[in-house]
Order: structure tokens, then sequence, then C-alpha cells
């Protein structure tokens, strides 16, 4: 047997793997850190240098199993300015919902889902279906995608009447104009704030010139060239232009503001500049919307009740409900409705501070609260619905939850003239599948609520076509 305490230990450096376990282990750093990394070596420059191979890893690895990455910009474009636009875009991936007034003729719902597609970003309104079932009706509204030099193409349809993703992405290549697409801008002001608005300088978007890519000074050293520092330092821009930076066109604006008031004849190039953006008003056909991301759209362990959920109310009509849990410990359940109608727009349903579960075994009379009440379903599952309800697999509940009405504590003119305090209290139903149902002591019913999305994807989502045959 050999003596282990004489045996020679054999160290591994970095530089003895093979140049694909190098490359994985290079796509989980930031471009910073590879820009740090690169400055080690000149071997190590070349590869963190190499296009195809570092920058097309640390694109597959983020985002490969999402999207196509070798079809964006039509399979032309450097993974290097792709990775720069996708490490921002991927932050719209989810749910947004509009704030402010909508575009005057346009009634589009209130909520926006962007998804990966093969090549692109697909944002579409999401809306309840009107036939009383869960099915949700996906309508596509903006189409993200990129050129093969690097230029951002987004394209809005303002009237809804392209029925899919792919139909709109071949309405983009057959040609915006005649489709009527409008050209826009979506400005990111913060992570979880977007403004979408029209672009009216598309039309000389060929003539700009091409950006720079990074400085480019001497090296004194003669072993690194000159144009790979400048990629390097690109590599520490790819992460300057975050969520949360300004777009580099209103820094323009803003100079262009400042410089036309303290300029020799800065009055006569203001009112110029006003002329110029009154004409320009003239011809938008898309007034900006503001947009704010829905974080918290799932649900945790520590948060059950948390995210988007969707259920039939007593009216027969599929709603959307957004909990929310609040910085003092409560916890909020408002429906998302068309802001058009008075209170439908982000309706308050509950509000309650007493965030601790009862846990089985219940009481007889948190057993009878249950069991005495009707669970409204869609009208395709009525017949199964009778007062006393059976327990099936997917509604065995696991925790209960008193809640309290929040129209008797946030619109008080809405909870009606009755003084018994019992009217306003209610029930969550926690069951083992993770779902829940709500109801309050003064209905019979009880509102189940089921995912509108999973694993980023829309449950049950059908085309707005056949939701009006």
């Amino acid at each position: 047997m050999s003596n282990l305490t004489t045996d020679a230990v054999t160290s591994v450096s970095f530089s003895d793997f093979p140049e694909d376990v190098q490359l994985c282990i290079l796509s989980f750093l930031t471009p910073s850190e590879i820009a740090t990394f690169a400055c080690t070596s000149k071997r190590f420059l070349s590869l963190c240098t190499c296009d195809s191979k570092l920058w097309f890893t640390l694109c597959d690895r983020r985002w490969g199993s999402k999207t196509q990455i070798k079809k964006w910009g039509s399979g032309k474009i450097t993974y290097r300015l792709l990775y720069r636009t996708l490490i921002e875009w991927e932050n719209l991936i989810g749910f947004w919902r509009r704030s402010g007034q909508v575009t005057l003729g346009v009634a589009s719902p209130p909520l926006i889902f962007f998804e990966w597609c093969p090549s692109f970003i697909i944002g579409s309104r999401v809306s309840p279906s009107r036939l009383g079932t869960y099915h949700v009706i996906k309508a596509p509204f903006l189409c993200m995608s990129i050129t093969p030099e690097g230029e951002t193409m987004n394209f809005l349809d303002p009237d809804g009447k392209i029925e899919s993703s792919e139909d709109f992405v071949n309405a983009v290549q057959a040609g915006f104009l005649e489709n009527d697409l409008i050209p826009v801008h979506v400005s990111f002001m913060g992570k979880n704030h977007v403004v979408v608005e029209e672009n009216l300088s598309f039309t000389s978007l060929n003539s700009q010139e091409p950006k720079n890519t990074g400085f480019r000074r001497s090296s004194s050293s003669g072993n690194v060239r000159a144009e790979d520092i400048g990629v390097v330092e690109d590599m520490i821009g790819a992460e300057s232009g975050s969520p949360g930076s300004l777009p580099d066109r209103f820094m323009s604006e803003i100079y262009q503001y400042f410089a036309n008031r303290t300029s020799p004849g800065g009055e006569r190039a203001s009112r110029r500049q006003r002329k110029r953006e009154k004409a320009r008003q003239g011809r938008r056909k898309w007034m900006p919307e503001h947009f704010v991301k829905i974080v918290n759209c799932s649900p945790t362990p520590s948060r059950p009740l948390q995210g988007l959920w969707k259920g039939i109310s007593d009216d027969k009509n599929l709603y959307f409900f957004l909990v929310a849990y609040d910085d003092i410990g409560g916890i909020a359940c408002r429906t998302i409705g068309d802001s058009s109608k008075p209170l439908s727009g982000y309706s308050p349903v509950f509000w309650t501070s007493k965030t601790t579960f009862l846990e089985a075994p219940f009481s007889p009379e948190e057993e009878y609260l249950y069991d005495s009440r009707i669970h409204l379903r869609p009208l395709a599952t009525a017949d199964h619905i009778h007062e006393h309800h059976p327990l099936t697999e997917n509604e065995v509940v696991s925790h209960i939850l008193c809640i309290n009405s929040s129209y008797d504590l946030v619109i008080p003119d809405l909870a009606g003239t009755s003084a018994n305090p019992r009217d306003v209290e209610g029930r969550i139903w926690l069951y083992e599948s993770g779902t829940f149902g709500f109801g309050f002591l003064r209905n019979h019913f009880i509102v189940d609520l089921k995912h509108i999305a999973q694993h980023g994807c829309l449950l049950e989502a059908m085309e707005l076509c056949s939701d009006l045959c």
C-alpha cells in the first residue's frame, strides 16, 4: 500500500481545463468580472473577446432554454450586442399593469403579459373570457426584435387586429405601414416602470451613424491590441444599460433643453424647439402609455396567497384578482378590471391584518361554514354544483384564514347599511393543491381561485377571435 503522505499532490489551474469547460465556467460571470479576468493574460483576453465562443455561451446559458439565440437578428447579429439587449429586455418577462389614462379610442385590457418567442419578445393584452369559463384572452399587442446591426425594432398593434404572435411577425416582415403597425420606443424608467411611446423618427433610422463600441486607446506594452481593450471596456458597458438607466435620447433632450435656455439666442431656439414638438405631436398615432410591473405574481411558501389569480364571481363572470402582502403585515386582494369604468380598474375585495392561519383539525363551526357554501364554478361544470359541495382531492382544506371585507374598510359608502359587524367577516380556505377560495359570512358561496400563469406560460389561453365567435 502506498504511503498517502508521500504522494505528490498535483495542482490544476484554470489553464489546464479544456476550452469548453473554461467557457462554461466563464459564462457564470458578469461582463465586468469577465473584463477583469481578461486583463490577466493575452491568452485569456483572446478567449474573452471571442464573440462566437464566450459571448454565445453567455447568451445560450442565460436564455437558450427560453428562446432560439441563433435566430435573433436574422442570425447575423454579434452575440455581444445581443447580450446587451437581452440583459435589459429579460426584465420585461411577466405581467405588467397599465398605469394612468388609456389612449383615447382604444379600449384595451389593463394587463400586459411579456413572453419569450423564438427570435423576439411578444407583449400580449390579457383579459378574462366572457364565456363563463376559466379561459383567458390573449391578444398580441407589442413585438420587440433586433436588427443584425443591433438596433431595436419595436412595433405596436393599436387596434388589436392581429390574432397570434406568428401573424404579428409576418405583419412586421410584410410591412408595418401596410398593416397599420406603429413603431415605438420601450423605455425603462427604473426596473419596474416602462413607457411605450411612438417612435416618430423611425423612418430615418437607417440613416443614423453606427454607435461607437467603446474607447480605443494605444497600448504601452504592445502585447494587447488597442481594439481588444475597446472590446473589454465594452464588456463593462454591457451592464451600464441596466433597466434603471435613462436612454441616451432622454439625456440628449435634457441637455438640449438647458442648452437652449442658456446659450446665445436660446429663446429663439426654444421657440423653434416648441414649434417642432407641436408639429411632431400632431403626427402622433399613439400617445405614450405607462406600465408598472407586477413583481410578485406567484405564491411562495411564506406567502401562499400572493400573486395573480382568476376566479368566477357571483355574476358568473371571470375576474382577475391580485393578492399582495403589504409592509405592515396585512394581506390585500383587489380585482384588476377595465380602468374606464368607475371603481373597476383596481377595485378592492378584502383586506386583513390577521395573517395567522388556523390549522387542522378544524372546529365543527369552521367545517360547517365551509360545507354549507356553494362553490362558484364555470357554467360548463354547473351540474356539479350543489349546496353541500363534496370535497375532492384538489379541494382538501389545509388551512383557514379569517378576513375582513375591504368595502367597509376602504370604501365605506359601498358597505351597505347593515350594523352587524359579522356582515364584513369572511374566510380564506387554503387547499392542499396550493390554490385557495374565499367567501364572506353574509354570502353563501365560495370563489375558488386558479393560477393565471405557471412557469412563464399563460394557462387556458385562447385567441381573441375564438372568444367572439
